[in-house]
């Protein structure tokens, strides 16, 4: 199952980061570009096709690797639904009426067709609700999350980076209750919402739409049940409040500040929390990333209540709502537009000292030489790989060589390569493991420790001007502190977490040098094609 769940993953987020470029170009034809309106923080029309993207890439994973029992044809069925109507609604502007028909619709499959129910209440742990309740009491939560994520939607990487934390914590809390289809569909999603967040960090070049917000509030309400149906885990129903977390708190906030100045609940404007923080003068990714570290102080607060009871589940969500809801009285409202690109709070002053300088140069020169030493060295390290790597790395060899020819495509063959062979690489290193490299602190983990201290010295220190970090890779350096401690991490003699974190390391080393050094597309592509040749010759003569 460990494979299962590694490979639906990177599937999803490899076809995710393939699809985007691909839909862009075609975005303006088709009509799918977000024109700048009054309530937008954006100056230019951009793309929303990022949605689709990771929606394709979340169905074909599951398709391949999931079971095609009834749930999963269920669901599936439910989000190509939802997808259609938000295709529709960026295509064309649908009324608010048509918009809930494709949600209901949609909620409507996967409890009538899948048995997703809301099957308990809080406090009455032993009462199992009737079906005359229970089915529109859960029509009425998967269209409600719904239109919350979707109204969060108003910054870039707010609406995917809230959702990508809510998943992983399903994600984390499925595994440890053994629900392997739930996690099947939750690490599906984030592996395509993480190749999508790479174009959606501020300044933002691609959008999700409605498409992709109402995609993902959906299958996040249909997770939050499924992880929390009493004849499925021993979970709280509450659980799910403090998983769904800040775009539930706000969406409620939001209706009531509005009832109470006498406006409709339903007409938009900018009190959510999001545009009050711009409003007292926090910059946008200062903003996006006080919101992350809010969400994912709930959603861990449900990983460590998971077992208490509902009463101190209550008082803690109360404790945010509280908090959060103080911020609808004490923080202004604007109606004024959001800039674009902000001036940043804390403006640089004069150049970085030549002592800092020179640490980042000497830093991003190691990495430069050790990143390859590593490729090259950790071809030997699995005792074995099978056959089936082999033909892919034969077929990223020779998208990597035809991209010599075309430099425009050159970055993203060598992207795909890299990121393919050396996740491969990993895996099999872990799977597959030397007698001498079985303990923790193998000479490829203290390797990647090394490069980690690298990356970290060179992004704090070459300037922002050259690789500028975002709200994201704060959220995935995060996941890559975390993931290694967690426990249950482990499938079968697989480490999933340190194995997690080690292509985190990578990915970050990858994208820094592919930035900051000019000559490193042609440098990496020489190293990942021998790395590439490298595991053909494992794969077809060991």
């Amino acid at each position: 199952m460990g494979s299962v769940l590694f490979f639906s993953f990177m599937g999803s987020l490899i076809m995710c980061m393939a699809l985007i470029p691909t839909l862009s170009a075609s975005a303006g034809r088709l009509q799918f570009i977000d024109v700048p309106r009054e309530r937008h923080a954006h100056r230019e029309p951009i793309a929303k096709v990022g949605g689709i993207a990771f929606a394709i890439a979340t169905f074909a994973a599951v398709l391949v690797w999931a079971p095609k029992d009834q749930l999963i044809v269920s669901s599936l069925l439910g989000g190509a639904v939802i997808l259609l109507f938000g295709i529709w609604d960026d295509r064309v502007g649908l009324s608010y009426r048509m918009k809930f028909a494709g949600q209901i619709l949609a909620a409507g499959i996967v409890v009538v067709f899948a048995g997703i129910r809301i099957s308990s209440v809080p406090f009455l742990e032993d009462v199992l609700i009737p079906a005359w309740i229970s089915v529109p009491l859960t029509l009425i939560v998967i269209v409600g999350v719904t239109n919350a994520v979707n109204l969060s939607d108003g910054l870039d990487g707010l609406a995917g980076g809230l959702s990508l934390i809510s998943f992983a914590g399903i994600a984390y809390l499925a595994f440890q209750a053994n629900e392997t289809l739930l996690v099947l569909l939750t690490v599906s999603v984030l592996g395509g919402l993480l190749g999508f967040l790479r174009f959606n960090t501020h300044p933002a070049k691609i959008f999700m739409g409605d498409a992709g917000s109402q995609f993902l509030g959906h299958y996040l309400a249909v997770a939050a049940i499924l992880l929390t149906d009493a004849t499925r885990t021993a979970y709280s129903p509450l659980l799910a409040l403090l998983l769904l977390g800040i775009p539930l708190l706000d969406t409620v906030g939001v209706m009531i500040h509005r009832s109470v100045q006498g406006r409709s609940p339903f007409v938009g404007d900018r009190s959510h929390v999001h545009y009050r923080l711009l409003a007292s003068g926090l910059s946008h990714g200062q903003a996006v990333t006080l919101i992350y570290v809010v969400h994912a102080l709930m959603v861990g607060c449900a990983y460590v209540l998971r077992w208490q009871s509902d009463g101190v589940l209550a008082a803690v969500y109360l404790v945010f709502a509280a908090g959060l809801f103080s911020l609808f009285v004490c923080m202004p409202q604007t109606n004024a537009p959001v800039e674009a690109n902000p001036p940043s709070v804390t403006e640089r002053q004069g150049q970085h000292r030549s002592r800092q300088w020179a640490i980042g140069e000497v830093s991003l020169t190691i990495l430069y030489l050790a990143i390859p030493m590593y490729l090259i060295g950790s071809i030997v390290v699995p005792r074995e790989i099978p056959a089936d790597a082999g033909f892919v790395a034969g077929g990223l060899m020779i998208a990597v060589f035809a991209s010599f020819f075309l430099p425009s495509a050159a970055p993203w063959a060598v992207r795909a390569a890299l990121y393919i062979g050396s996740t491969s690489l990993m895996y099999y290193s872990d799977v597959f493991p030397r007698e001498v490299m079985v303990k923790v602190l193998t000479p490829v983990n203290v390797g990647v420790a090394t490069l980690a201290v690298l990356v970290v010295l060179a992004i704090r220190l070459v300037g922002e001007e050259r690789f500028q970090t975002t709200p994201l890779d704060y959220l995935i350096i995060l996941f890559a502190g975390v993931l290694p401690f967690l426990p249950g991490m482990t499938v079968g003699d697989v480490p999933m977490g340190l194995l997690t974190a080690k292509l985190i390391v990578l990915f970050f080393a990858f994208e820094l040098l592919l930035n900051v050094r000019s000559s490193a597309v042609t440098r990496l592509g020489v190293v990942s094609l021998v790395m590439l040749a490298g595991v053909m010759l494992r794969a077809w003569w060991p």
